[in-house]
């Protein structure tokens, strides 16, 4: 059963849901107003230290644990649907991913659509990859991790990395990611009652705004259509109570069968991106504590 938290992160979610992404056709200004809210779900992790960077021409915060390993480093990209959110948004709970795993985060601030449509998201995290390693930091020790939209571009830009030949991430979190632009898996209809934040109408709605032409199919921007072999070990952890079940699912079938060591959690009763109550709300603490466990051992820690 749902802890009593749990219950009330839906609601909070609920009213996000009736104030801007449940309205048919809310503006892009409705969603992100709304979505400053969401780091309101968080509690602050204590021992994290925060400091603004430019990373390769991309604006991040540097997010340090007390006693992080400096050789470390979790590249996080923020869901959003591409068009809102923000590296400070999601600041606490990439703070208490990190605090557990004991590495540093780089939690990025890529540009958001539709000022600045794809590619430009995907190009923002390659080239924040890419600082780290000029940086000195060895690709064996970095992570990417994101959540719903930032899941689909955590994959995507991984997928970039492989086909550019660059040396790849020892790992990749994805939490209730994006993976397809289409919205054509089943749980967009049988989780359309039970998902208190994404309404499945809104989900082309975003992916219009994103792409504004480019292919629904575009491998980089819906993994699902991608090729997959040769991708680091990756976990997904996804809610049993949201639309984008599927695209989770969907992506850990198809990556299985290429070979790519794959690890799919489905949380119970759970919605999208329920990990955002951390330190307040024992489902969210639980599902950290394990993606930190999970990360931890990939990094060397």
């Amino acid at each position: 059963m749902a802890s009593p938290q749990a219950i009330k992160l839906k609601e909070a979610f609920r009213f996000f849901r009736n104030q801007a992404v449940g309205k048919p056709q809310p503006s892009i200004a409705e969603m992100r107003a709304g979505a400053v809210a969401f780091g309101n779900l968080t509690n602050e992790p204590a021992g994290v230290h925060c400091v603004a960077v430019d990373a390769g021409g991309v604006p991040a915060q540097w997010l340090t644990p007390s006693g992080a390993a400096p050789d470390r480093v979790l590249l996080y990209v923020h869901g959003g649907g591409y068009v809102m959110c923000s590296a400070e948004t999601h600041r606490k709970m990439v703070g208490h991913i990190a605090k557990g795993a004991g590495c540093r985060a780089l939690n990025l601030d890529y540009r958001l659509a539709p000022e600045h449509p794809y590619p430009a998201a995907l190009n923002d995290t390659v080239a924040a990859y890419q600082w780290l390693l000029a940086q000195g930091v060895k690709p064996t020790a970095i992570a990417i991790a994101g959540d719903s939209a930032g899941g689909g571009l955590c994959l995507g830009a991984t997928l970039k990395l492989r086909d550019l030949g660059l040396p790849l991430p020892a790992a990749l979190m994805t939490l209730s990611p994006w993976t397809d632009m289409e919205a054509t898996g089943a749980s967009m209809q049988t989780r359309a009652a039970d998902d208190m934040i994404v309404d499945p109408s809104a989900i082309g709605q975003l992916a219009g705004v994103y792409l504004q032409g480019a292919s629904t199919r575009d491998p980089y921007a819906s993994p699902l259509y991608a090729a997959l072999k040769g991708l680091p070990p990756i976990c997904i952890q996804v809610g049993d109570e949201e639309v984008l079940l599927d695209d989770a699912v969907r992506f850990a079938e198809l990556a299985k069968k290429a070979g790519v060591d794959l690890s799919l959690e489905i949380f119970p009763e759970m919605q999208h991106v329920f990990q955002i109550a951390a330190g307040g709300m024992p489902e969210a603490d639980l599902a950290i504590a394990k993606l930190a466990a999970w990360l931890k051992a990939r990094l060397g820690g």
